[in-house]
């Protein structure tokens, strides 16, 4: 709960207010949260530097998770990789999503705002993925050469869906919590993604789901939703 509480107050500082930093041309400001806030240099730490200790130890640990997985989690990651939307969460909270249309009205909001931020970081710390540094590094997918690494949008979409359906749901908190932290493994597991990557979409879409369940002008939103799950 010391967390959850740090996130909250952090939270209320979030609110959108006139931005001073400006996005990337091709990239747009998020709608509800704020610009300033959650501005790349704002929300997040710089991810290792090319060539540093912290890169190789970084790379060390990929290589070690990705040489120890067996081959049904590493289909379970390309899976993950493949569904970036909240029916990943379907087990966890025992329901289908898609038939609760306020829960993921709700979910779609917070994930197109939180995908802002992580395009906007993307662009601005244009970090390598580790199978570019490391060409033999097994890795899902078609191997896109693009400097997208940092933060991981998949990590952040999983966190900040999971802050939101556990401020919902608080009796299945703690599976989904959990399905996100799987999730956000599942791309460290693919090799797209580092360590670091996964942890710094980590605290900013907790702060951001925050910030958005606490964002009065949603109150509406967030009390319909909510009412979903007070119902049997």
């Amino acid at each position: 709960m010391r967390f959850f509480r740090s996130a909250a107050a952090l939270a209320a500082a979030c609110l959108a207010v006139p931005a001073a930093h400006a996005a990337h041309d091709a990239d747009p400001a998020p709608q509800w949260l704020s610009p300033d806030a959650f501005a790349p240099d704002h929300a997040f730490a710089p991810p290792p530097a090319p060539g540093s200790l912290e890169e190789r130890l970084d790379l060390d640990r990929l290589r070690a998770l990705i040489a120890a997985t067996p081959a049904a989690r590493r289909e379970q990651a390309d899976w993950d990789g493949k569904h970036e939307d909240p029916s990943i969460f379907n087990a966890a909270m025992g329901r289908d999503l898609a038939t609760m249309p306020h829960t993921m009205a709700l979910l779609t909001l917070v994930q197109q705002d939180v995908e802002r931020v992580v395009a906007i970081a993307k662009h601005h710390f244009r970090r390598a993925r580790p199978f570019m540094v490391d060409p033999a590094l097994p890795h899902c997918g078609k191997g896109e050469q693009a400097l997208k690494a940092y933060p991981s949008g998949h990590a952040a979409f999983a966190w900040s869906a999971a802050w939101t359906l556990a401020a919902l749901a608080p009796d299945h908190a703690a599976a989904v919590m959990a399905r996100a932290q799987d999730y956000g493994l599942s791309r460290e597991i693919c090799g797209v993604h580092y360590p670091s990557d996964v942890e710094a979409s980590h605290g900013m879409a907790t702060a951001a789901a925050q910030a958005l369940l606490t964002d009065p002008r949603l109150a509406s939103q967030v009390a319909a939703a909510r009412a979903e799950w007070a119902r049997p």
